[in-house]
């Protein structure tokens, strides 16, 4: 059984957004991370491979060479192996074109019957939730999205599902896809031991040259070329101000609020 958790690098966006002056993100510029939801649905690879002895937990990512040091990161944590999708020919690419590239990473690699592919809910950076969903689609899988919890019994999965206003659960047939939120677990930090040999673990590099030949794979499916939307400008959020707060009784501090708003010319 192999479990494909697909992961993304994104901007620290905890900082200040570094933006160029058309308008779009300027990504060389700013300190890089996993993707929060990415490390849930890692934990929850790794949380079956320690329940199962013939479990293989594969990390793969579509990103520039640099991301390499991120898949160095999740081989520590506990995965068997990761896939690095990188080449110039992906540059640019959309949710769309992404998730083309990766299902092609995947079915070039093999999807067994038992196989699962585990995906963060969304990115970051662009918040779009689409990726996980579109690799299911191109892959012909049946998929359960929010997963807050994951149970499997031979090749059946039993998925709790968060909803806005309560859960629902569903059962699932393998090889299927799931998409994760923080809310399934806690990510495990990498070990000593892993730290130490992850250098030595198995990483490959699965460039266009690599991946030309497979269904998914077209010149007008990926890239900037295949990829139908693009990112019309980022920008920092205007600072708020500081707020105020205050003191006194409730009746106090409804009267001393209504003084303030009169004198601002709010009421």
């Amino acid at each position: 059984m192999k479990i494909y958790v697909c992961v993304k690098q994104v901007p620290d966006t905890s900082g200040v957004v570094a933006v160029n002056p058309d308008g779009t993100m300027n990504r060389s510029k700013m300190p890089t991370i996993i993707n929060p939801d990415d490390l849930n649905a890692m934990e929850a690879a790794l949380t079956f491979k320690d329940q199962n002895e013939d479990c293989k937990v594969v990390a793969i990512s579509m990103g520039p060479p640099q991301a390499a040091e991120m898949m160095r990161e999740l081989l520590a944590m506990g995965a068997d192996e990761a896939v690095l999708i990188s080449g110039r020919e992906f540059g640019g690419s959309d949710t769309f074109a992404t998730s083309q590239i990766v299902a092609a990473g995947i079915h070039h690699m093999g999807l067994e019957k038992e196989d699962m592919i585990f995906c963060g809910r969304q990115a970051i950076d662009g918040d779009t939730a689409q990726v996980g969903p579109q690799i299911a689609e191109k892959l012909h899988l049946p998929q359960v999205t929010y997963a807050v919890d994951i149970q499997k019994d031979g090749d059946t999965l039993t998925v709790r599902r968060a909803l806005e206003d309560g859960y629902m659960k569903i059962q699932v047939q393998t090889p299927c896809l799931i998409t994760c939120i923080k809310e399934l677990n806690e990510p495990r930090y990498m070990t000593v031991k892993g730290v130490l040999e992850c250098d030595e673990m198995p990483f490959t590099i699965l460039d266009y040259e690599a991946l030309k030949d497979e269904p998914l794979i077209e010149a007008d499916t990926i890239g900037l070329k295949g990829s139908p939307t693009n990112i019309f400008k980022s920008f920092n959020p205007p600072v708020k101000g500081v707020g105020m707060m205050l003191e006194g009784t409730e009746k106090e501090m409804a009267n001393d609020l209504a003084a303030r708003l009169a004198e601002k010319h709010v009421i």
